[in-house]
């Protein structure tokens, strides 16, 4: 058997540390064990995908030296490689599934899932679909299908009973079926849902081997279902530890940046990033700790990967990061470097188009544009409360434009102002008087470039960061206080109309 093992990121938001770091074990695996590895881009969230996002993890993937042997940029024996144009391959597995009596037509309403969830709550029950629409009759269905209900397609699920399945590492788990939802397969709009084109995907494109997050545990046994529905054999499964935080909580952007883009910005080599990643996968009796990824692949043991969860250690990053910049750069390779990252036309040009104008010297440039070159600005909590709004609605103001920069489908000028003078009106602080704490937060001064093309050039995951960092500066939020003021910064807004629901 030929390995041959993928990642498959869904196109939903910037590019995460951590698609990269199960991309590289899979990587490693799959070259060291002679195989193949593909790319595959998971779509199907039509609503929350976009092409940027797409383009921003491809580019986040070449930058860090990972290369595929089949994928949506490169292609290959068995695309397309986007699940968007995958779809009537889906509805022909998922027809199959009905035909064979695996699965059936659900046509309850959005209200009636929400009410059996409430009521599933009150008795302390786990929320789950309650099997409504599992006993219809042919002739049941039927009616419904001739009025046009919307309906989604769900999978059976034993009643009773105990899944096993084999874990690489683990060994053999067990989880009770009377524990497994029956799984949304196929939306209302036609669309399937992950699991459905996950399975049918891996089988074939001849996945052998699925190194995936150990969330998906849970899953396993609605994916072990559907290949043997279909009579399939199921890839081997090996379920990495989540990323962790140094305090074991899970790696999240409240405490940590999880961006890879953000890395790039803040002046990490790549090597020395994929070298920290990588290094998960690593013995930590195995001697020299800074090693290339091809290196590494040829020290990758599966039974090396411990199961206790890797800590995202920055310091640790920062270490290797250095001695690459000291150790394995030449004076050439530095200056390039240097280029790449922050001197390079493109990012030049944007900075000199606004910066031209509100300068009288060239030395002008260095205090009006240093924000632009710079990590963490590490201000006081005095700089930041510097202006006319208080520290306590300053700390509101700076969670909310958190929670809109984090819901922005992309990131241009246009799109942060708005998002800067909802904040305002969500707050009922005048604009002016706000934004002057954000030039303070952003820039590290109340007066800088034009603060929203300032923000585009800086980022989504820096401007975040720096924000992130002056909340916490001002005194970190309360979960009482993120619930309540995430409630009053989506008050008023439209909310997705399903007309059914996907759980």
């Amino acid at each position: 058997m030929t390995v041959k093992t993928r990642v498959a990121p869904s196109p939903t938001g910037d590019p995460h540390v951590g698609t990269a770091y199960v991309a590289i074990m899979n990587y490693m695996y799959a070259r060291k064990n002679g195989g193949s590895f593909l790319l595959r881009i998971e779509d199907t969230d039509r609503a929350r995908s976009s092409e940027a996002s797409e383009r921003a993890i491809l580019e986040s993937l070449r930058w860090l030296g990972l290369s595929w042997n089949e994928g949506p940029d490169v292609g290959g024996p068995n695309g397309p490689y986007r699940q968007s144009e995958r779809g009537e391959i889906y509805q022909k597995y998922a027809r199959q599934l009905l035909r064979d009596g695996h699965a059936f037509k659900c046509f309850c309403t959005t209200e009636r899932l929400a009410m059996v969830r409430r009521e599933q709550r009150k008795r302390n029950e786990p929320p789950r679909y309650d099997g409504h629409c599992l006993s219809l009759t042919a002739e049941e269905v039927a009616k419904q299908e001739a009025a046009g209900t919307p309906f989604v397609i769900r999978m059976k699920v034993p009643t009773s009973g105990t899944c096993v399945f084999e874990d690489m590492a683990r060994g053999p788990l067990n989880i009770a079926w009377s524990a497994v939802d029956m799984q949304v397969l196929q939306k209302s709009d036609g669309m399937p849902t992950y699991h459905l084109a996950n399975v049918v995907d891996d089988h074939l494109m001849g996945i052998t081997h699925v190194l995936r997050g150990e969330e998906w545990i849970s899953s396993a046994p609605k994916h072990q279902l559907l290949y043997g529905y279909f009579g399939w054999e199921m890839p081997k499964l090996f379920h990495l530890p989540l990323l962790r935080n140094p305090d074991r909580s899970k790696l999240s952007k409240r405490k940590n940046p999880t961006g890879i883009l953000f890395y790039r910005r803040m002046g990490y080599l790549p090597q020395a990033l994929v070298n920290f990643l990588g290094l998960f996968g690593m013995s930590s009796a195995e001697g020299e700790e800074v090693a290339t990824l091809e290196e590494m692949t040829a020290r990758f043991d599966i039974a090396n990967i411990s199961l206790g969860g890797p800590i995202f250690d920055t310091a640790k990053l920062d270490w290797l990061n250095g001695r690459y910049i000291r150790e394995r750069l030449s004076l050439a390779e530095f200056k390039s470097a240097v280029r790449d990252w922050a001197a390079n036309d493109a990012y030049l040009t944007s900075i000199a188009e606004l910066a031209q104008s509100r300068v009288v010297r060239l030395s002008d440039l260095g205090p009006l544009t240093s924000h632009l070159f710079s990590g963490r600005l590490g201000l006081s909590a005095e700089a930041l409360a510097n202006g006319k709004v208080p520290k306590d609605a300053l700390r509101r103001v700076f969670q909310m434009a958190l929670f809109g920069i984090d819901s922005l489908p992309q990131w241009a000028t246009k799109d942060v102002e708005a998002v800067l003078r909802r904040v305002a009106d969500k707050s009922g602080v005048k604009f002016k008087d706000m934004v002057r704490h954000f030039y303070i937060a952003l820039s590290g001064s109340p007066t800088s470039l034009p603060l929203f093309n300032a923000m585009e050039l800086l980022g989504r995951d820096l401007s975040r960061e720096r924000l992130r960092e002056a909340l916490t500066t001002l005194g970190a939020t309360t979960e009482k206080e993120r619930e309540a003021w995430k409630t009053e910064w989506e008050a008023g807004e439209p909310m997705a109309a399903e007309a059914v629901s996907d759980s």
